[in-house]
């Protein structure tokens, strides 16, 4: 885990303590457990998981300065990016969105493992939970990693997203021309692109992006559509 630290340190400016560390180390235990039996993740050796499960959720920390904030982290399979986010950030009220079942419950699993607290795990869609007044427009933060093209994400996030909040979208080599894609619906759903930061990850050569979205004004009731519809029609 030394490896893991320094990398953190150098990159990101993040001094991990032994206890961050210890979590870390408990989280990469379960992760390989589990994902003999239910397989989780593609990303299964250890040299991966720290640095494309781990070290890959930390780098919102790019862009996400707060100490304190509410952050709904959205299909967020094995818990990423928001269980690292969260053990780095404890004072982060974190709530998990995942659709599938066991993935869900591997995430409650590794919560109640780490002693995590203000942490809540949804076996939801993310279009229920955007229509539902005790979660829309209710977070400093929506974030996601991987989980759709940007217009489809926007629709998913942004309705989630106080005025004055963001959406941050973690995102490849296509981050700028899904942008371009999502301008039109990032517009109607009540964002501005407020920020792209792109890098690579130490030693590879894949390519990453940060998209932070403010959200302006509010939503469109209708908006987000119901369960299918985002993806199967993404706004243009």
């Amino acid at each position: 885990m030394q490896d893991f630290s320094n990398l953190v340190l150098t990159n990101l400016k993040v001094e991990l303590t032994a206890d961050q560390l210890q979590l870390f180390k408990r989280y990469e235990e379960l992760l390989t457990e589990w994902n003999q039996k239910f397989n989780l993740t593609a990303i299964a050796d250890p040299e991966g998981i720290r640095l494309k499960h781990f070290y890959d959720s930390l780098t919102c920390l790019r862009v996400i300065q707060d100490i304190s904030a509410a952050i709904i982290d959205v299909g967020c399979g094995a818990g990423f990016p928001g269980i690292p986010l969260k053990i780095v950030r404890p004072d982060f009220r974190l709530t998990l969105v995942e659709s599938v079942g066991k993935k869900a419950e591997f995430c409650s699993e590794v919560v109640k493992q780490l002693g995590l607290r203000d942490v809540a795990i949804l076996h939801a869609r993310v279009e229920d939970l955007g229509q539902d007044l005790s979660h829309r427009e209710k977070y400093d933060w929506a974030v996601a990693r991987a989980l759709a093209p940007m217009p489809v994400l926007a629709e998913y996030l942004l309705p989630l997203v106080r005025i004055g909040g963001s959406m941050l979208a973690q995102k490849g080599s296509s981050a700028r021309l899904e942008l371009e894609q999502a301008a039109g619906a990032i517009t109607l759903l009540g964002g501005e692109v407020e920020q792209v930061d792109e890098f690579e990850l130490p030693g590879l050569k894949e390519k990453r992006a940060l998209i932070k979205i403010g959200k302006r004004k509010p939503t469109p009731p209708k908006f987000p559509r119901k369960a299918g519809l985002p993806s199967k029609n993404p706004l243009t």
